[in-house]
């Protein structure tokens, strides 16, 4: 076996599938990066809501993201129930990328005090990019083996965050230098910024639809006459009465509908409560980068981790870490006290994605994942909303957001517990089936 090989091997990527399957993270991370956690916060809170209070934007950008939750929460289950009924999840998944990438483009229009404007698009290219990642996470297991997902998963992840890195790396040198590369102005540099995720998302998303094969649909609808939203809602009812039957499974979704909220709020408000407190835009935006660069190795280790413990005590501690951020968030004042937040962030945000991802696929049947992946997609969303509105209600009663940091704790806290009452070795028996 050569070096090569082996490295492959040991990253979970030893096959063109799998790369190909990979790529998708470093394709729609540069959405996550520059986009819903780096520069559209900033500039919505410097341009397009420059004439609100900052607290109030902070509010509203909040309420922009719960928005564009619920949308996707309602229109994913039916879709991924109607996907494996008819086997076209990487179609489903082209049409949330085409939404997505039609979104980005309309946030290049957004000028000074256009922040419901702003608001509108984000809420499009959220919800398509929301919607793309039901599908291609249910892809996962049908293209590795129940041996890789854990090593796939977090190669997946931390691919994304070299290729989120490496985009954002460029945007951040172009605004800095707006003038050498012949922008009128940072304003304009910034929504260049913008346009170059839609060539990075849509370029990079190409190896998945060429080398990722479509899997078989879950029952036949050839004969008959047959209706997608028919199908889907039936589907979806189906889903919902047999998945009580999977009481681990339903048991992990308890738990990943706090915790996974409480990371969302701290991915979605970190940079415009930075911006609240008054740390400078290039502190916050050189934080964010070195979250890409420092979170890669700590994604491949958690992956590697799993050989050592169990998948559940990694993502544990990933939970503790994150509780921690929460106290210290708290009390930041300063610019430096942003950047050791974001490294800690760095240390467990790509581990406890990959593995929440690779534990729930391990313990669904492999011939529905679609179906329930897009639940816990959209059960996941509709909790998700709370955490972002919870956020923008406080800041604006009590005319700050630094207390709303302290009620994400117990959103953490309750997803340990769950986690730690979960029995994962049952929940695999339980849907074991032959390979």
């Amino acid at each position: 076996m050569s070096r090569k090989t082996s490295l492959l091997e040991t990253l979970g990527l030893n096959r063109k599938e799998l790369r190909s399957w990979a790529m998708y993270d470093w394709a729609n991370s540069a959405f996550s990066t520059t986009i819903m956690a780096s520069l559209l916060p900033i500039y919505y809170a410097d341009v397009a809501a420059a004439q609100l209070e900052s607290n109030v934007a902070s509010a509203y950008w909040g309420y922009t993201s719960g928005i564009a939750l619920l949308i996707a929460a309602i229109i994913a289950p039916i879709l991924g129930a109607t996907a494996d009924h008819l086997g076209t999840r990487k179609k489903f998944l082209a049409t949330f990328l085409f939404m997505g990438l039609i979104g980005t483009t309309a946030l290049t229009l957004v000028q000074k005090g256009d922040y419901l404007f702003a608001s509108a698009v984000f809420i499009v290219a959220n919800v398509g990019f929301a919607g793309a990642n039901v599908f291609y996470d249910a892809l996962l297991p049908h293209v590795a083996k129940k041996d890789e997902i854990d090593r796939v998963s977090t190669a997946g992840f931390a691919i994304g965050y070299l290729g989120g890195g490496l985009l954002f790396a460029l945007n951040i040198f172009w605004i800095l230098n707006y003038e050498m590369f012949g922008f009128a102005d940072k304003g304009v540099a910034v929504r260049a910024a913008f346009g170059s995720v839609v060539v990075w998302w849509g370029l990079f998303s190409i190896p998945l639809f060429l080398n990722v094969r479509e899997p078989p649909k879950t029952r036949n609808t050839d004969a008959g006459d047959v209706n997608i939203f028919t199908i889907g809602f039936k589907q979806l009812a189906s889903t919902f009465r047999e998945i009580k039957n999977y009481k681990h499974v339903m048991l992990f979704i308890v738990g990943y509908w706090f915790y996974t909220d409480g990371v969302g709020t701290i991915i979605k408000m970190a940079t415009i409560y930075g911006r609240e407190l008054g740390i400078g835009s290039t502190h916050l935006m050189g934080a964010m980068l070195l979250v890409q660069f420092v979170g890669i190795p700590f994604t491949f280790a958690f992956g590697a981790l799993t050989r050592r413990i169990s998948t559940k005590s990694g993502l544990m501690i990933t939970l503790f870490v994150y509780t921690g951020i929460c106290v210290l968030g708290f009390y930041m004042s300063s610019p430096l006290h942003f950047w050791l937040l974001a490294i800690l962030v760095a240390t467990v945000q790509g581990g406890c994605q990959a593995l929440s991802r690779s534990l729930y696929a391990s313990i669904i049947p492999t011939e529905r994942s679609s179906e329930f992946f897009s639940f816990i997609s959209v059960s996941g969303k509709f909790a998700g909303i709370f955490g972002p509105l919870l956020f923008g209600v406080v800041s604006q009663l009590v005319g700050g957001s630094r207390y709303s940091i302290l009620f994400l704790i117990s959103f953490f806290a309750i997803g340990i517990y769950v986690l730690w009452k979960l029995d994962v070795d049952a929940a695999r028996a339980a849907v074991a089936t032959p390979d």
